[in-house]
């Protein structure tokens, strides 16, 4: 084959690149992808630092074009929410197995955080049921918040504390790339496992029992639940089935006329009131309905002295944090960025990261535990209007109000009312209809989404989620693996060059096979890609002999390997010596960047030929035009067969 035939564009063999140079576009392409320092390019120096602190301090950007008018639709939002935030503070402390004030708290000191570090303008700030419940599931294997609740309060505040530490540096060090790791099917079965299990777990609210199991899988539950039917009071179940069928139809409601949207906002603080007054007046712990308890009055008090890093607990803590962290980032983003997409807009996962960081750092020394962005606050909060990150502010004023002058009020709060918020919630999370499509669009997210979601529920949470997590890791190098490959063939009344399978009218030219392989080349797989090849070969043989023809080379496009490593120089080696011994020809079409620099650095292209490489498939075509035999000469040559 012969490049000077072609009168189209060369192709380029300039020297590699030095390894600062590649070092540092790698580096650029992992970690800062969305190149977030473009904006600082062509700018004084005073102007630089400028927009450096309104990058890093997202308040700093949009606090000084704040007016009144955004302020109106943000009190609104922010009152808006904080109805929703006491009940839910309350309620999944109550998951969490700490003292109800600390769900209080952890909605006070965290959103004023988020206000000046998160990116998002609809993201509301809270604490969420999945993390209380983990959080509770994990210590309480090392220590029980019955038996020794100031210590468990203790773990907790610390494993929030490493939270905060471990998406902080997350976020400095752009590693969003782990949270990636949870794929949508993974969230999907895990919140529907955590749902579900969440669920059944406050039936002990509803039965108004003292005994239960601290195990958080469906088997043990229900074991519990029915060991213990002789403490189960009927006073309680009916009151909670009321609450309950009052927070569905008004969920309802909200579901069918979306402007009403305040209705359901609304209803878990109505629940909480009306529980209240009735526990109050009709003496309802005497009926066998508990209630909350006391809750002291005052904003958050400092726990920085709680924080406990004894080595007999502090694997199981580092646990929980990074695994609740991961979970926590992983809803927060993942809720953040859908809500901007509505409004056309985008929030920096980086920022996110260390927005979430800084909120649990400062609320594990402020008597908060682990916080987030919950998707039921952040859909009020986008409903109700807001207009920024102030809606936040907002709502931590309001819940500062409420620590200083009403939260005695919520003593009084019967526990079968939070049961009943806690499930209403709960059952928004399980979504079949989502695990129904993954079934029809694709068989292994389902398979992934189904191992989580029976895995938490019938194992346990970390289990199911690691389960979950190494289906999916199996299948990203199933992948890497056995990538794919196809025969191309020429669409008709076209220059282009498609699948064959996917476009089957195509046609290919006599004696030649075009080839594309689809993904880089490395040790994992290149033996699979060789044996490929030769496969197609034969194929490509086998279907030509009953027509006479003979095959004279194979185009290999390499357009979509983006990298190659010396194994699968080795194996273009090996099949290229191969073709050789049958006599067929082999050219390569338009290698990437950094497959030419490994293919001119491991001196490939000085054993394989300039000549044999070219810039398109065409340009190869005419390139080898001159060693085509015509058909008599087809017909009157000798088969040949392909011996490997």
């Amino acid at each position: 084959m012969d490049n000077s035939i072609n009168s189209e564009p060369q192709v380029n063999f300039a020297p590699p690149r030095d390894f600062a140079t590649t070092l540092k576009s790698d580096l650029k392409e992992t970690f800062f992808p969305d190149d977030p320092f473009r904006q600082f390019k062509d700018d004084k120096p005073t102007r630089r630092v400028t927009k450096a602190l309104q990058y890093f301090i997202p308040i700093l950007e949009w606090l000084p074009k704040y007016n009144l008018r955004l302020l109106r639709y943000d009190i609104l939002a922010g009152l808006t929410i904080t109805s929703l935030a006491i009940p839910q503070g309350i309620s999944y402390a109550k998951l969490a197995e700490i003292p109800p004030i600390i769900g209080l708290y952890s909605s006070f000191v965290p959103p004023l955080l988020y206000a000046v570090f998160g990116s998002s303008k609809h993201l509301a700030v809270g604490t969420v049921a999945a993390a209380s419940l983990l959080l509770s599931s994990t210590l309480d294997d090392v220590v029980s918040s019955k038996d020794n609740p100031a210590l468990y309060l203790q773990l907790v505040f610390t494993a929030t504390f490493i939270t905060g530490v471990f998406q902080t540096a997350l976020g400095f060090l752009r590693l969003g790339i782990l949270v990636d790791f949870l794929s949508h099917s993974t969230i999907t079965g895990f919140m529907g496992g955590t749902a579900t299990i969440i669920c059944l777990q406050q039936l002990k609210g509803f039965f108004g029992m003292n005994h239960f199991t601290t195990k958080t899988d469906v088997i043990s539950v229900m074991h519990a639940i029915i060991k213990n039917r002789k403490e189960w009071r009927w006073e309680s179940a009916v009151v909670g089935i009321v609450f309950l069928i009052f927070l569905q139809l008004t969920r309802y409601v909200a579901k069918k006329k979306p402007k009403l949207f305040w209705v359901s906002a609304m209803s878990p603080l109505v629940t909480v009131v009306i529980g209240c007054l009735f526990a109050y007046f009709a003496h309802a712990e005497d009926h066998g309905i508990q209630i909350v308890g006391h809750l002291k009055k005052g904003i958050n008090p400092s726990s920085i002295h709680l924080l406990n890093f004894d080595s007999k607990y502090l694997p199981t803590v580092a646990k929980a944090g990074i695994v609740t962290g991961l979970i926590a980032l992983a809803e927060g983003i993942a809720i953040g960025r859908s809500f901007a997409i509505m409004k056309n807009e985008q929030i920096d996962g980086n920022k996110e990261m260390i927005a979430f960081g800084f909120m649990n750092i400062v609320g594990s020394i402020t008597s908060c535990y682990l916080t987030t962005g919950p998707f039921s606050k952040t859909a009020v909060n986008f409903n109700a209007g807001c207009r920024t990150a102030m809606s936040n502010v907002v709502m931590a004023i309001f819940m500062g109000l409420t620590l200083l002058f009403l939260a005695p009020l919520f003593s009084y709060t019967p526990l079968v009312a939070l049961s009943a918020i806690i499930m209403s919630a709960m059952f928004g999370l399980i979504k079949y209809e989502e695990a129904y499509h993954l079934l029809k669009v694709d068989k292994f997210d389902f398979v992934i989404c189904m191992a989580a979601f029976l895995g938490v529920s019938f194992v346990s949470m970390d289990v199911g989620l690691m389960l979950s997590v190494g289906l999916g890791i199996i299948r990203a190098l199933l992948y890497v693996a056995r990538p794919a490959t196809c025969k191309l063939g020429k669409v008709p009344n076209s220059i282009l060059y498609r699948d064959f399978e996917q476009y089957p009218g195509s046609t290919n030219v006599p004696g030649i096979l075009v080839l594309q392989l689809g993904s880089p080349i490395y040790f994992a797989n290149c033996t699979y890609i060789r044996e490929r090849i030769l496969r197609w070969i034969r194929e490509e043989q086998a279907n030509i002999v009953s027509k006479g023809d003979i095959l004279e080379s194979v185009f290999l496009d390499l357009t979509g390997v983006t990298s190659i490593d010396m194994t699968g120089i080795e194996t273009l080696i090996e099949v290229h010596k191969t073709l050789q011994a049958n006599d067929i020809k082999m050219a390569i079409i338009n290698p990437r960047t950094k497959v030419m620099e490994k293919m001119i650095t491991s001196k490939f292209v000085d054993t394989f030929g300039k000549k044999n490489i070219f810039l398109s498939i065409d340009a190869a075509i005419d390139a080898c035009r001159f060693s085509l035999h015509n058909s008599k000469q087809h017909n009157n040559a000798p088969l040949q067969s392909f011996v490997v």
